[in-house]
């Protein structure tokens, strides 16, 4: 037996039972909660907290990243969309209908995002149109934090679900 025989039959490098994927899928969900619109949730506290110097760069913040998320969306909204229903599309077709396991650990990661990505340009249309400044726009990002948060509890369950699945049905020898 070589080397490298012997380190793929220890290490297993399927996605579903590699520790670095479910690592990767806690960080990514992790960063998702904390940062909404660009801007880190603390500063939503320390804002809220404080008032004062913080809450003003919140809302400076906030409306800089509104303003740079809406231009892009208006510059290349339709071209981002177009490639990103492509790649969710390969990804599902590949992984569901094809049984590729790897473009199904990546459609699960990528498609909740995607649903992360409409919540924030809801919210960020909803901040432009409304303006809302101090409580409101606490409650505002609060709003989106917590709908971000269902959708990661959401995916998370699904994921491990269909991991667990996957890891049952090929069993430990493949």
């Amino acid at each position: 037996m070589d080397l490298f025989q012997t380190l793929t039959e220890m290490i297993d490098l399927r996605s579903f039972s590699n520790l670095w994927y479910w690592i990767a899928l806690a960080v990514m969900w992790s960063t998702a909660s904390h940062w909404i619109l660009g801007v880190p949730f603390d500063m939503v506290h320390r804002a809220r907290k404080n008032g004062g110097q913080s809450a003003e760069d919140l809302e400076d913040l906030v409306r800089i990243n509104v303003n740079r998320m809406l231009y892009v969306v208006q510059m290349a909204g339709l071209w981002i969309l177009a490639i990103a229903c492509f790649v969710l599309s390969s990804l599902a077709t590949l992984g569901f209908g094809l049984g590729v396991e790897f473009a199904q650990a990546v459609f699960l990661l990528l498609f909740p995002m995607a649903a992360v990505g409409l919540v924030n340009l809801a919210t960020a249309r909803s901040i432009r149109l409304n303006e809302p400044q101090g409580d409101a726009l606490y409650r505002r990002l609060a709003t989106c934090r917590f709908a971000i948060q269902i959708i990661g509890m959401i995916s998370i369950f699904v994921t491990a679900m269909w991991g667990m699945y996957q890891n049952l049905r090929l069993g430990v020898f493949g």
